[in-house]
C-alpha cells in the first residue's frame, strides 16, 4: 500500500469515525463476539471427546450426560450470541455504508459547486461522474464488506492462534509454515490483482468519459457519418476493459483454489503429525506445559486448520477490493481537495433608497435599486450605484501562461450601451471576455472596472448576480418550463417570468406546450427546437432584469425567422443596460453602438458601423463576406 493510499485509508476511517462514533464501536464489539463465537467451537469440540465421547465409550453414556449437556447448552449459548451479534453489526454497517455514501457524495457535490470553470474545462465530464459512481461503488464495497470481513478474519486468526498454541505448540509451528506460505502466495498473486482492478477501474472512468462524449455529440456523429470510426474508438477502450478485468480476474479467481488446496495440504500434515504423535505417545508441548497429546486436541487441530484456511481465503479475496476501494477513496479526496475557486472580494451588492437629499441609503427592502457596498480601511463605507459601466484597462490574458489570448486589451461599455465585439479570428478571443468579466478566469495583467470598482475587489457571486448572460450553449435543467425561466431569479413570481418570456417572444410556443408552462423538460428540452431552447435561456436572462448583460452568440442557433420574433424583445430587453453582444449577425452587427475588432488578442479596428465600413479594414471584409454568404 503506497503512501498515498495510507494516507486515504486512514481519512477514510477518520471521516467515517467523524459521523458513525458510536455505531461502529458497537459493530467493533458485535464483530468480536461473532468471531469469538465462531472460533472457539473447536474448544467444545475437544471437551466433548476428551471429557464426554472417550469416557462415555469405557464407562458408559449415563456418567457423562451431565457434561454432556453443560457442554451443548454452553456451545447453544455461544453460537445463539455469535448469530445476534452478526445480525446486529451488518445492519448498522449497512447503515454506516450506505450513510457515508450519501456523506461523500453530498461533500463531493457541495465542493463541485466551489470549484472554478478552469476544474470543468480541464477535465473529462465522464471521468468526474465515475467519481460518483464507480468509486463511491468501490468504498461501498470496502467499507461495507472488505473491513468487516479483514477485522472479523483478524481476530478468528488471533483467537485460533492462541487456541493452538494452548494446546500443542508443535503443530502449531506446522501451521505458522503453512500459513506463511499461504500469505506469500496472497501478496504475490493479491497484489497481482489489486494492480490490475484498480487499472481496470481506470479504463472503466475513461470508457464512461467516452460514452458520455458520444451521446452529447451524438447528432454531429450522425451528420458526418462518424458510426464507423466511432465503433473503432470504443472497440479499443472496451478491449483495454475487458484486457484489465480478465487479467484481475483470472489472477483473483487462481488465488481461492491454490489457497484451498494449501488448506488441503496443512489438513494432510496435521492428521499424519498428530497421529503419529497419539500413536507414539509423544511428548507435548503447550502453554500449559508438557503432556501427551489427545484424540480430542488432534480432532480440534484439523477442525481449526479447516477454518483458518477458509478465514484467509476470506481475507484475500478481500485485498483486490480494498486496493479498489483505496484508488476510489483517494479519487474522491482529490476531488474533495481540489482548491475552491479563490474570492478575496470584500465589495458586496445591496439594496438601496434614496434619502430626500438623493443619497444612497442601504435598506433591506427589495426597491430593486441597487449599489456597491465598499468598505473601506478606516472603517467608512461608500454605496456607489450599480449602472453597469464596465470597462478594461489594457488586459493581458493566456488560459496558458506563455500564450496570452488577449494582449494589452482596453474596450468600455457605458452605462445603456449596447457594445458588439468581433473577432477576425475564431470565437476564443470573444468568449474570453465573457469569461474575464465574470470573473471564471482571472486577468494576467491590466484591470477590469465595474462602476469604477476593480471587480478583483468584489465578490464574484455579487458580481455575477449583477450581470445577465445567454451563452451559445443552452442548458435547460430537468423540471417544468417556469422552473427554468425562474432559474434566473429563484423569488421570482409566475407573472415576472410569464412577462420575461413574453418579452423574448417565448410566451406563444410556450402557452402552445401540452401543459403550458408547466411542461416537463427533461433531457436538456430535447423536445424542444433548438430555437425554443435559446427562447428560453433568453427569458432566464430576462427575469434576471440585471443592468448589464453579455450576450454570447444567444441568437446563433435560432434560424432566420425565429430571430425576426426574438430581435423586437431582445432590443426591449437592451434598453437602458450596458450589453456586450457577441454575434455575427448582420442584423445585430448593425444595431450596435460600438464594434470592437480582435485580431490575434489585439484590437484591431473599434468604431460604428458606419465607420468601420468606411475604413474598408477588416470588419468589411467580415461584413461583406457574410452579406454575399447571405
Amino acid at each position: 500500500m503506497n503512501q498515498k493510499k495510507q494516507l486515504s485509508f486512514g481519512r477514510l476511517v477518520r471521516y467515517i469515525f467523524s459521523h458513525y462514533k458510536i455505531q461502529l464501536i458497537v459493530t467493533l464489539i458485535c464483530i468480536v463476539i461473532s468471531a469469538f463465537s465462531s472460533s472457539i467451537a473447536t474448544i467444545f469440540i475437544q471437551r466433548l471427546i476428551d471429557e464426554c465421547i472417550t469416557p462415555g465409550v469405557n464407562q458408559g453414556f449415563k456418567a457423562v450426560a451431565g457434561k454432556f449437556t453443560s457442554i451443548l447448552l454452553t456451545m447453544g449459548f455461544i453460537y445463539i450470541c455469535g448469530t445476534i451479534a452478526s445480525i446486529i453489526y451488518n445492519r448498522i454497517m449497512a447503515i454506516v455504508t450506505q450513510g457515508t455514501l450519501k456523506n461523500l457524495r453530498n461533500d463531493m457535490f457541495d465542493k463541485m459547486q466551489t470549484l472554478p470553470v478552469k476544474y470543468f474545462d480541464t477535465h473529462v465530464h465522464g471521468d468526474i461522474m465515475s467519481t460518483y459512481t464507480n468509486d463511491t461503488d468501490a468504498i461501498r464495497q470496502l467499507i461495507g464488506q472488505s473491513l468487516p470481513t479483514l477485522f472479523q478474519s483478524a481476530l478468528t486468526i488471533t483467537v485460533m492462534f492462541l487456541t493452538m498454541l494452548y494446546y500443542s505448540i508443535w503443530l502449531t509451528l506446522v501451521v505458522m509454515i503453512v500459513i506463511f506460505l499461504m500469505l506469500k502466495i496472497t501478496k504475490k498473486l493479491g497484489g497481482i490483482t489489486a494492480a490490475f482492478m484498480i487499472q481496470q477501474q481506470k479504463s472503466l472512468a475513461k470508457e464512461e468519459g467516452f460514452i458520455e462524449e458520444m451521446m452529447q455529440g451524438q447528432k454531429v456523429v450522425k451528420v458526418f457519418c462518424h458510426e464507423e470510426e466511432n465503433k473503432e474508438a470504443f472497440k479499443k477502450l472496451n478491449e483495454q476493459l475487458f484486457k484489465d478485468g480478465e487479467k484481475a480476474n483470472q489472477n483473483g479467481n487462481v488465488l481461492m483454489p491454490i489457497l484451498g488446496n494449501v488448506g488441503n495440504l496443512m489438513y494432510v500434515l496435521l492428521a499424519v503429525i498428530g497421529g503419529l504423535m497419539v500413536y507414539l505417545k509423544a511428548p507435548n508441548i503447550s502453554l500449559t506445559g508438557v503432556s501427551i497429546v489427545s484424540i480430542g486436541i488432534i480432532v480440534s487441530f484439523l477442525g481449526m486448520s479447516r477454518q483458518l484456511t477458509q478465514t484467509i481465503g476470506q481475507a484475500s479475496m478481500q485485498v483486490s477490493m480494498i486496493a479498489m476501494g483505496l484508488a476510489g477513496a483517494t479519487r474522491v479526496f482529490e476531488l474533495m481537495d481540489e482548491q475552491p475557486e479563490e474570492d478575496h472580494g470584500y465589495v458586496t451588492l445591496v439594496n438601496v433608497k434614496k434619502d430626500a437629499e438623493g443619497n444612497l441609503i442601504e435598506t433591506k427592502e427589495n426597491t430593486e435599486m441597487w449599489a456597491w457596498k465598499h468598505p473601506h480601511q478606516d472603517g467608512t463605507v461608500t454605496l456607489t450605484e450599480l449602472t453597469g459601466d464596465v470597462r478594461l484597462e489594457d488586459v493581458d490574458f493566456g488560459y496558458v501562461p506563455d500564450k496570452l489570448v488577449l494582449n494589452h486589451v482596453s474596450l468600455f461599455a457605458k452605462p445603456g450601451q449596447k457594445k458588439l465585439h468581433l473577432s477576425a479570428q475564431p470565437e476564443l478571443e470573444k468568449t474570453t471576455i465573457t469569461n474575464l468579466i465574470n470573473r471564471f478566469y482571472d486577468i494576467s495583467e491590466g484591470k477590469i472596472r465595474y462602476d469604477g470598482i476593480n471587480i478583483s475587489k468584489i465578490k464574484k457571486p455579487a458580481l455575477r448576480s449583477s450581470l445577465g448572460v445567454v451563452l451559445q450553449d443552452v442548458n435547460l435543467f430537468t423540471g417544468s418550463v417556469m422552473d427554468n425561466i425562474r432559474y434566473g431569479r429563484l423569488d421570482a413570481k409566475d407573472e415576472e417570468c410569464i412577462a420575461a418570456a413574453k418579452l423574448a417572444n417565448a410566451d406563444d410556443f410556450i402557452t402552445r406546450l401540452p401543459d403550458g408552462y408547466e411542461t416537463i423538460l427533461t433531457g436538456n428540452g430535447s423536445s424542444l427546437s433548438q430555437g425554443q431552447r435559446q427562447l428560453i435561456s433568453i427569458a432566464r436572462a430576462a427575469v434576471a432584469d440585471p443592468p448589464a448583460m453579455i450576450l454570447d452568440e444567444a441568437t446563433s442557433s435560432i434560424d432566420t425567422r425565429t430571430e425576426a420574433l426574438v430581435q423586437a424583445g431582445m432590443d426591449n430587453l437592451m434598453k437602458g443596460r450596458t450589453v456586450f453582444v457577441i454575434a455575427h449577425r448582420l442584423s445585430t452587427v448593425k444595431n450596435s453602438d460600438a464594434i470592437i475588432v480582435l485580431d490575434h488578442g489585439k484590437i484591431i479596428e473599434r468604431g460604428s458601423h458606419e465607420s468601420l465600413i468606411e475604413q474598408k479594414g477588416t470588419y468589411y471584409q467580415l461584413y461583406t463576406g457574410a452579406f454575399e454568404l447571405e
